[in-house]
Parts: C-alpha cells; structure tokens; sequence
C-alpha cells in the first residue's frame, strides 16, 4: 500500500483512509451508518406523506395545465404511457386552456376538476370534468409519484384509449324503438354502448351528416367511439331497432339490483332482440360479448343432444348419484342434492343434477355437442349479424375431461346471455331465427342459419323447461308468472372467485330472455329474478 494510506475494517468492508482518520473517512464511515450529513439522503419507504402528496400533485398539474406533456408524465410511475395521452390531450384533441382545481385530498387520493377549452377549426366549446388521483410510493425510484391511469385524465378512459377532436366517424342518429318511442342513453343508461355502436354502422344509412366532436377512441376495435363533447351538431339521422321500451325500462330496472349484470329478451317467432342491459363498472357491454361457461342453463342444448342422437329421452333414464367420475375427474352435484338411481332425464334436468348429465358422457362422441350447438342452435359458427359487434357462442370438441364438464356448462364452452337467449328461443320455438337488432332489410346483411329442432324435441325441451320453471330450481324466480312459461337455472365455477357466476334463462309465451350476474351465486338467486322482471313486463 503507498504510503501515507491507511486502511481500516468497517462493517466487513475495508475502507482505504487518507491522511489519517480525517473528515473523508468519517464521512465514509457515517454513509455505511446511514447516518451521512453531507451525503445522499435516506431511502424512503412507506405511503407518501402528506407533504409529499401535495409536492407531487401540484407539480403534475401545473405541468399539464402548461401543455408539457413530458415534464408532467415524469412525476408519474408510467411515464410512456403517461406522455402518449397527455400529449394527444394538447395536440389532437386540440384542449387547451387547461385549469385544473384540486379538492381536499383523502390520504393520497386526490380528487380535482378540470376547466378547458376545446378548439377546432375556429369552433370552441368549454369542457368540464372531475376526476381524481392517487399518489404512491415508486417502486424503484421511492419518489412519490402519480399512479398512472388514463381516468387520471379523462374517466371515462381506459388502458390504451385516445382522445381526439375532429368530425365524427359517424353522423348522429335518433335510434327509435319498435314502435317508434326515442331511445337515449340518458333514459336508459346502459344502452350507451349499444347507440354508439349503431351510430357507427348505420350513421350513413340513417341520413345524417357528421358532427364535429370531442370522443374517445377506444383501443379495443369492437367498441365505437364515444362522444364527450360536441362542437357543431351535424345532421340527426332516425333509426328504427328493434327493442321495446317497455321490456327496455324493465330490464334496466331489473339489472341496477345485481352487480355486473346483464340480460337480453328475445322475441322467439322473430329473432327480434327486445331489450339489452347491463350494469357494469367498466360499462362494457357483456350481454353480446360476454365470454363465460354457462354452468346448467347448458343443460338445454346437452338434454337436446342426447334426444337427438337417441340416448334417452324426457322420460328415460337418468340416474342421479351422488358424485360421478369421467376420465379421472370427479364431478359433484349441489349440497344437499340427494341422490336418485331411478331418475329420468326429466328430473334430473329439472334438480339440474350434474352427474346424471356427466355419466352420459360415455354415450356420446367428442364433438356431439359442438354439432347440435352449431347445427340447430346457430352457435359457434362467428357468423351472426345483429347490427352491432356480438359473440356467437363456443362450444368446441373438447377431448378429456372437458368432455364431460362442457355437458354441465364448464370446461371449454362459453356463452353471452344473448347466445342463452337465442338458445331458449329455439328450444321453444324449434327454429333458430338468429337475433337482430336491427332489422336484416336495412342494410340486405345475411342472417345465419340453423336446422333447428324436430317437433318431438321440441315437445321433451318444453316440458322439461316448465316443470323446471313450475316445481324445479327456478320455481322461486318464476313464481307468479302466468301464460306459458319454461326456465332452467345455472351456477358456473370460475377459478379465482369466491362464488359462482348465476346464470338463468327463460320464457313466457313470445318472449325469451336469459341473465348473467358475476359472482352472484346460484341462478336463481341472482340472474332469476332480472329474468322474472323482463318477463314480467314484456311477456
């Protein structure tokens, strides 16, 4: 070692001294303490303070109402993504003019309004929103940051949304229910997803002329834009649908009770969509693009497939034991289910006992109940043309134990409840008429077509549906409607949840309507009674 170095142990680490124990060494000393005066500061852990919260938000908007859009996404913890919208907030949406007013803050969330103005092409309209904020601890940097989400900025925003200012992509439209009654979103809120996609496909033909707007663009490709703000008004082009206002009004009601619920009413002589609701945080319309195993209410189109293919019939046997085992896996029914060995299809579909559907299994071919979906159903074939963006169902040839579970409504299948709708319209009706929205003579669209059900099938599924409805497992939700009426209920199991999703499906004379609520238990406990409600108005 050169001389006038000295070297000492510290902590396990050997540090080098200059000219003796001076100022450098202790400052190397104190800075392996932690407890440096003149070094870098120590790392903060925990939730922001208050002070921090503050510091932090008051930067972030004062950057933006500037239009600096990187300097504000640099006090947040996803400052790419954080940058791309604020910038397009300044450029392409064209709102400037920005003033932002924060409110009393709840520990780090900070709620705030924001006043603007919006420009384009010598037009001008003032914008006014609220939102808020939470500030939280970087994970890497410890700096207190904005946690970035796109309601931050707009929220009605979401992950890779956009806003942009410009004519619309579609001219307005008046839409109009079957007997010519004005649909709006304000009256019924959860058809605003449904209008917009409307005014996107049919703007053109309805014969109005584009508006100029603030709006939303959505990332994801199914959803149309949404307007937030409008400059000049174009021209309001009518378009008739489908759906009644009344089944409307009670299908609103009937989903505002549950939470993430959805439901769709059929007129089953016409394939005509009556209503469509759904009540939703992320306002997402899963009453046509719902992807979810339909737990028993698949039951219908697993009973008509072992009718079909001879296996049994209402009246023959279905034994009901108490658990059943199909290719290692066991399947279970419902506590308290007893078992019954002298059971015929009809009971068991009526108890929706599982593993007297499960045991039947063995009797029929991987893909016997992908063709009855596709082939009389209409299911799985992506070729329906309701008027706006819908899922049409799957239903494919599971090897293994999905065999099995896709005949209770697990394993691969998966349905919207206007695939539920549609399939109780056909199983009481015997013909798939694929449902429409819009009428098909509009726009000449090609409706997808199905074999449907013979008239002895249909017979067996009727009086299954009733019994099910009058004395089974959807007798509580059905009770007190008259006329002529079926049901089947559901519980399917979602991995990851605490309860089952609650499916259910009915009809009443001309009318069928199906329901899904997340987490909401037994079918009948949940999706029986928006069922019961739509069918009660509309039936």
């Amino acid at each position: 070692m050169r001389k006038g170095v000295k070297a000492t142990l510290v902590g396990g680490v050997l540090v080098a001294m200059v000219g003796g124990a001076g100022y450098g060494a202790m400052n190397v000393v104190s800075a392996l303490n932690g407890s440096a005066t003149g070094g870098a500061e120590p790392v903060r852990t925990g939730p922001p303070t208050r002070d921090e919260v503050k510091e932090t938000t008051t930067a972030f908007f004062g950057a933006w109402e500037k239009g600096e859009a990187a300097e504000a996404a640099s006090y947040t913890n996803y400052p790419g993504a954080a940058e791309s919208l604020l910038a397009a907030y300044g450029g392409v949406a064209h709102i400037t003019g920005v003033k932002i007013t924060p409110g009393a803050a709840t520990g780090a969330t900070v709620p705030f309004s924001v006043k603007a103005t919006v420009s384009y092409e010598g037009r001008s309209q003032p914008l006014d929103y609220s939102t808020e904020l939470t500030v939280v601890r970087g994970e890497s940097t410890h700096r207190a940051l904005v946690d970035w989400q796109p309601t931050v900025v707009h929220p009605k925003l979401r992950k890779g949304d956009t806003l942009v200012t410009g004519d619309s992509a579609a001219p307005p439209i008046e839409a109009l229910d079957r007997d010519g009654k004005v649909l709006t979103q304000e009256k019924y809120p959860s058809l605003g997803p449904i209008l917009d996609g409307l005014r996107e496909k049919y703007g053109d033909r309805a014969g109005g002329s584009p508006a100029v707007e603030l709006s939303i663009k959505h990332a994801d490709t199914t959803s149309a834009d949404t307007p937030l703000l409008t400059l000049a008004k174009g021209r309001t082009g009518k378009l008739r649908t489908t759906l009644s206002a009344t089944a409307q009004a009670a299908a609103e009601t009937a989903v505002t009770k549950f939470a993430e619920s959805s439901v769709v009413a059929v007129k089953p002589s016409t394939g005509e969509v009556l209503a469509v609701a759904n009540h939703r945080n992320d306002g997402w319309n899963a009453a046509f693009l719902g992807r979810l195993a339909p737990g028993s209410t698949m039951k219908i189109i697993s009973a008509a497939t072992l009718i079909d293919n001879r296996i049994t019939r209402a009246d023959g046997p279905a034994p009901c034991p108490d658990e059943a085992v199909w290719q290692s896996e066991t399947f279970h029914n419902l506590d308290g289910m007893k078992a019954d060995e002298h059971a015929t299809l009809s009971d068991s579909f009526s108890r929706s006992c599982n593993t007297a559907f499960v045991k039947y299994a063995d009797s029929v071919r991987v893909d016997s109940l992908t063709k009855e979906a596709e082939d009389r159903f209409g299911l799985g074939r992506d070729n329906w043309k309701v008027g706006i963006p819908s899922f049409d169902g799957s239903v494919p040839a599971s090897g293994g134990p999905d065999t099995a579970a896709n005949m209770i409504g697990q394993g691969q299948v998966q349905l919207s409840p206007l695939n539920l709708a549609s399939v109780t319209a056909t199983a009481m009706t015997g013909a798939f008429r694929q449902p429409v929205l819009v009428p098909a003579k509009l726009d000449d669209r090609p409706l997808a077509t199905a074999k449907g059900l013979s008239a002895s099938t249909v017979g067996q599924l009727r009086a299954m549906m009733n019994r099910t409805a009058v004395s089974g497992t959807a007798a509580r939700a059905m009770a007190g409607l008259g006329g002529s009426v079926g049901a089947k209920t559901g519980s399917a199991e979602v991995d990851g949840q605490a309860r089952s999703n609650s499916w259910f499906t009915g009809y009443r004379n001309d009318v069928a309507a199906a329901a899904m609520t997340q987490e909401g238990g037994h079918g009948g406990d949940a999706a029986g009674p928006i069922v019961a409600a739509v069918l009660r108005a509309a039936g």
